[in-house]
């Protein structure tokens, strides 16, 4: 079922990511996109006279959207998909889908009793590299996976550098900032490699940077899963110089995916094979993310899908609380 150019669509929130979200749902074609800011300031790349911005939520009563994408700070995410789901509307929040798992339940049975679906951002699932790692993991082709490494470390204020890093929501526990969940995409990406949400975790948080920042800069993460398979995931954003890794041990070979080289390296004990992708543009993600939401919410029912994104959730929040 292919959906209207003139569906009316809602961004909610129009920082450089609510931005982004709207340069893709314009490239896709769709004309009718409204946009919830709480304060009218100007948007640095979309040219004003392409949407429709608006600061008052009850609008959306007038507007009645199809779908929204919320990518507001995390703190307000639960409540603006609570008030999206009471109204029918199918939702795209950007990760994480809160800062704390209370309210997931009532968001579920809201999202059930209207056929609505919450689906999570969690973007790296739809890079081209990340999908054949799952190939690899899935068909088994050098045996089972036994165990990982995740590595990802960059610097706060090299984000946005045109803006004080110290007012971002990543650096204020009460916006729902903090590297675990700031940086979640890692501890999504390997549950959703292995095929299985962790048995049991720890955890252990660094407060030692320099930034100026009221939550825990560094962390890390031991996982085990039901199938016996454990990993380690390490975040940080005090590191000057990034570094983004991904190394996972088979019975017969060890793989490395180098995310910043755009690279995968397969060595075995008869050799080394090197996968890459040289044309990859970050954005497709966002673009093969947004169509997979769509078509997702054509489904005649939502349910089921809904459940497993909030259940995902519900276990990242379990972990960085």
């Amino acid at each position: 079922m292919s959906l209207s150019t003139q569906l009316p669509l809602l961004v909610i929130g129009a920082g450089s990511i609510g931005e982004r979200h709207i340069e893709i749902l314009q490239s896709l074609g769709y004309q009718n996109i409204n946009v919830y800011r709480q304060r009218m300031l100007p948007l640095r790349n979309i040219p004003t006279d392409s949407v429709y911005c608006f600061t008052e939520f009850n609008e959306i009563e007038v507007i009645k959207p199809y779908a929204a994408i919320i990518c507001t700070p995390t703190a307000q995410h639960l409540a603006q998909a609570l008030e999206c789901v009471k109204r029918r509307i199918h939702v795209l929040v950007e990760k994480p889908l809160a800062n704390h798992p209370e309210g997931i339940q009532e968001l579920k049975k809201e999202a059930a009793q209207t056929n609505s679906l919450v689906q999570v951002a969690y973007m790296l699932r739809y890079h081209p590299l990340m999908r054949q790692l799952k190939s690899i993991i899935d068909d088994k082709r050098f045996g089972n996976l036994l165990s990982f490494s995740t590595y990802w470390g960059e610097y706060l204020p090299n984000w946005h550098p045109w803006e004080d890093y110290r007012g971002s929501y990543a650096a204020k526990r009460e916006l729902g900032g903090g590297v675990a969940l700031t940086l979640s995409h890692d501890l999504d990406i390997v549950s959703w490699l292995v095929g299985e949400l962790p048995l049991r975790w720890q955890r252990s948080y660094n407060y030692r940077s320099n930034l100026e920042v009221n939550v825990e800069s560094g962390a890390s993460f031991l996982l085990e899963y039901p199938s016996g398979i454990t990993g380690a995931v390490q975040l940080n954003y005090y590191q000057k110089v990034p570094k983004r890794t991904y190394e996972l041990v088979f019975d017969d070979a060890f793989v490395t995916f180098d995310y910043f080289q755009n690279k995968i390296i397969i060595q075995t004990p008869y050799g080394i094979e090197t996968i890459e992708e040289p044309d990859f543009e970050r954005n497709e993600m966002f673009r093969q993310q947004t169509i997979d939401f769509l078509k997702n919410t054509t489904l005649s029912s939502t349910t089921s899908l809904t459940e497993q994104y909030l259940r995902e959730s519900d276990a990242i929040l379990n972990m960085c609380n």
